[in-house]
């Protein structure tokens, strides 16, 4: 089996990592703190010292980075990935990063033989644990058919979107979507539990029905259970809206709804919540009610 690095071993990027490694994978491994580095040695990594040695070792490399500037630097920045990439080598970014970013990089790469994917994921931690994470993949063609046997061992479900960036608008739908049901699911079950009805049964009715949504079955019975741990981090679905945000502004798209639950998980995290998981919306929609949902 073809080495593979990996770059960022957090919530997501762990247990993805350990899924190439159960898949057979040669993995190398680089994150900015030591702890999962060495947990992922113990299972059968290697240890790389940067971004620039873990592309030196390895015929792929996948990012998965908290935003931006981050892969922006793992990437192109002293030091790294690109540094040390050998014509062919396949990079692969499957952080959530803006779409402009995304170009960049690929054009970047692709001046020094790189091809390179865009392929954020939806799915949460649940999900990378799993390996049945939603890929949403931009580039090539045929740079997806190279990765498709890395990313058969993540996710279950593989979209070529189109090019350079499209999987990462894809994921900035994704995430409008996301944020804009669970601040309605969180306004449905508070408003359920104001007029003196059962939240539980209200959910249990509307799960048989047209308002079903993964968010109603799996963030509603966190909101029933009083838990908020993450999961996917209130700070990070922040971030993603502004990148929706940003390029709403770009495309000329009037997005009033995205605009709300900004300005919601803006007060969330300010009030304290950034750490929590994103479905936190929903406590914090109980206390502007005069409800104690913290758990």
């Amino acid at each position: 089996m073809q080495t593979l690095g990996f770059i960022g071993l957090g919530a997501m990027g762990k247990p993805m990592s350990r899924n190439l490694l159960r898949a057979g994978f040669r993995l190398v491994v680089h994150n900015r703190s030591r702890a999962a580095v060495d947990e992922l040695v113990a299972e059968g990594a290697a240890a790389a010292v940067s971004p620039r040695d873990v592309a030196a070792r390895s015929e792929a490399v996948i990012t998965m980075l908290p935003d931006s500037p981050d892969v922006e630097a793992a990437v192109a920045g002293p030091g790294g990935a690109l540094e040390g990439a050998r014509p062919g080598m396949l990079l692969i970014d499957m952080s959530t990063i803006a779409p402009a970013s995304a170009r960049r990089l690929a054009e970047e790469a692709a001046r020094r033989g790189v091809e390179m994917l865009d392929a954020p994921v939806s799915g949460g931690d649940i999900g990378a644990r799993d390996g049945t994470l939603t890929i949403m993949v931009g580039g090539s063609a045929t740079a997806l058919e190279r990765a498709r046997p890395i990313l058969q061992a993540l996710g279950k479900t593989i979209t070529h979107i189109g090019g350079p960036g499209a999987g990462q608008v894809a994921k900035a739908c994704n995430q409008v979507i996301v944020a804009a049901t669970i601040e309605a699911v969180g306004e449905a079950l508070v408003l359920a539990t104001k007029a003196g009805v059962d939240p539980a049964r209200v959910r249990e009715a509307l799960l048989g029905g047209f308002a079903w949504s993964r968010i109603l079955e799996v963030h509603g019975q966190r909101a029933l259970e009083r838990r908020f741990s993450p999961g996917f981090k209130a700070r990070l679905q922040l971030k993603d809206l502004m990148i929706a945000l940003a390029t709403g502004r770009e495309c000329g798209v009037a997005m009033p709804a995205t605009a709300v639950a900004a300005e919601m998980f803006k007060s969330l995290c300010a009030s304290g919540g950034a750490e929590d998981d994103n479905s936190a919306l929903m406590a914090h929609v109980a206390r502007l009610a005069g409800l104690d949902w913290r758990g």
